[in-house]
């Protein structure tokens, strides 16, 4: 059956164009004013969905100095603390996205965030990949009743088929994203490849959060049938955060939202003659011709035949070895395509 799943309103999955969601994620550095310009760019680029983060800081970790390694020498905690949108932003943030055409969806880190998240209307959540192996959360969040994208980063198939069984005993419609959990990743850490293992493992659609520089990757993995495209995007790179070295321009992102849609249209794969091939046909292929004159009785050979364009004659090139040997029935002169009554025994 096809694998493809609903999100407000639009169709994800098997022979459909892949969804480019923007990914906000914290990159308005919990000013409300930047979160707006980041919705403009996305919409401006032609993304069908922004996706932000929502973040509850005492909610979904503890006070801890820990840094979120090289990213930031800042405390992970204070990073969220700071770029924490209160739930009236958030709510006024998903009405503009709304009112302009493409679709709001948020990471909840947190059972109250899920909540929150399920309150105000979400079409369909998704879960981060460091959540892949929080069941509690997992399983709260399926219980909500809406598709969820399921990032598979900093995780192994066991524990993304936990997650994932977690999911369908709520019988909810489920995407996973192949994922590389460093920031930036390095091409070689991105494992393309993996997109087609997990749709054959768990039988659903399959696309990728991608947190390598530029849309190399990103476009490499719509050509391998990726129906999620999710890319970090600012309005420019040097804004302060951490995730904005990694994070797409809005001319990038527009050429993302470009070139997967041509890729999405150049997928065909089967092997049969266009009608808009045919009039080419005629002058691209070759007919078989006369090398010089040819006198009736004359023996068909290498030097007094060949193909040439176009491809009009009544003698395919193609059928030039079944001409070879036999007799010129009547006289042919220099370049005269050759009609298969002119050939004889």
């Amino acid at each position: 059956m096809p694998r493809r799943i609903e999100i407000g309103r639009k169709l994800v999955g098997d022979g459909y164009p892949p969804m480019i969601v923007g990914e906000i994620g914290i990159n308005h550095n919990g000013e409300f004013d930047r979160a707006k310009a980041l919705i403009d760019v996305a919409v401006n680029a032609g993304a069908d969905a922004v996706k932000f983060q929502t973040h509850f800081a005492e909610d979904e970790m503890i006070h801890s100095d820990i840094t979120p390694g090289e990213i930031s020498s800042e405390s992970l905690f204070s990073i969220i603390k700071r770029c924490e949108l209160t739930t009236d932003e958030q709510i006024r943030l998903k009405k503009y996205t709304e009112n302009k055409g493409i679709i709001f969806l948020s990471t909840p880190f947190s059972i109250q965030a899920a909540d929150f998240l399920d309150g105000i209307g979400v079409p369909a959540f998704k879960i981060g990949s460091g959540e892949v192996t929080n069941h509690p959360l997992v399983r709260h969040v399926a219980k909500k009743g809406k598709p969820v994208i399921l990032s598979t980063g900093m995780s192994t198939l066991e524990e993304i088929g936990q997650a994932v069984g977690l999911i369908r005993e709520s019988g909810v419609p489920l995407a996973l994203l192949q994922c590389t959990s460093t920031y930036p990743s390095e091409y070689r850490h991105v494992k393309l490849g993996a997109i087609g293992k997990l749709r054959e493992e768990f039988d659903v659609p399959v696309g990728i959060s991608d947190h390598s520089v530029g849309i190399y990757t990103a476009l490499g993995a719509v050509a391998l049938g990726a129906c999620i495209v999710e890319k970090h995007f600012t309005v420019d790179r040097n804004w302060p955060g951490p995730d904005q070295r990694l994070s797409l321009e809005p001319n990038e992102l527009r050429e993302l939202v470009k070139g997967a849609k041509a890729i999405f249209e150049a997928l065909g794969s089967d092997r049969e003659i266009l009608k808009e091939e045919k009039p080419i046909m005629a002058f691209a292929r070759a007919s078989v011709v006369a090398l010089r004159d040819i006198k009736e009785g004359e023996v068909f050979s290498e030097n007094n035949i060949w193909a040439k364009r176009p491809g009009t004659g009544e003698i395919p090139a193609a059928d030039l070895w079944d001409v070879l040997g036999k007799r010129a029935r009547r006289n042919i002169r220099y370049d005269q395509q050759l009609r298969r009554s002119d050939v004889g025994t």
